[in-house]
């Protein structure tokens, strides 16, 4: 516990109002898209752009890049979630086949393979096969929030999980405690949608 503490407070020291800014953004918008409150994407956006700086510094080159298109994706979900209104009520929860999901998976695997490789053999990049399995799969994931599919929790699960590893390996302790809370709250949010998506149903 104490060289638990000892950490946070040196990386406290070193970049606290940057990284905690996005944490606290980032906790926000996990809260608001559990809510499905359309700012969750104004939250997004900006917390993503803090991460870009944040995860260039600490040589996860794939996280950086991640970050940017997670910036145009809060663009991206504000506009889809705006558009896909119906007078008050916002955008339908929708569950997709698992042929769908099945033939994601196929490709993000291909793609993390290739982008590990590449990253390992051109780079000094950490982690680098991990990193392009979670930074291929977030990009699905976060699509499937945009567009409102039910699946998209169990995504994010597996993804925090293993995020929790990396931020921690890369002295990024506060970012890595942000993952442990979404791993807590994406029951709710999985929950919450299910909810939605079976009352929309009748």
């Amino acid at each position: 516990m104490e060289t638990l503490l000892a950490a946070l407070t040196d990386q406290a020291q070193a970049i606290a109002p940057l990284e905690l800014a996005a944490v606290l953004l980032a906790i926000a918008y996990l809260v608001f898209a559990i809510r499905q409150n359309i700012w969750c994407w104004l939250c997004a956006g900006i917390s993503t752009a803090i991460y870009v700086v944040l995860f260039a510094k600490a040589r996860l080159y794939m996280e950086s890049a991640l970050n940017v298109f997670y910036f145009a994706m809060a663009i991206y979900g504000w506009s889809v979630w705006v558009s896909g209104q119906s007078g008050e009520r916002p955008m339908p929860v929708s569950v997709w086949p698992g042929s769908v999901h099945a033939r994601a998976i196929t490709v993000v695997i291909i793609l993390s393979l290739v982008s590990g490789y590449l990253l390992n053999r051109y780079t000094d990049a950490e982690f680098p096969y991990i990193d392009s399995l979670t930074t291929w799969s977030a990009i699905w994931a976060t699509f499937l929030i945009a567009r409102k599919v039910l699946e998209n929790w169990w995504y994010w699960l597996v993804i925090d999980l293993a995020s929790i590893m990396i931020y921690w390996s890369r002295d990024l302790q506060l970012t890595s405690l942000l993952f442990v809370a979404y791993v807590i709250m994406i029951p709710f949010g999985l929950l919450s949608w299910l909810r939605t998506w079976r009352a929309e149903q009748l």
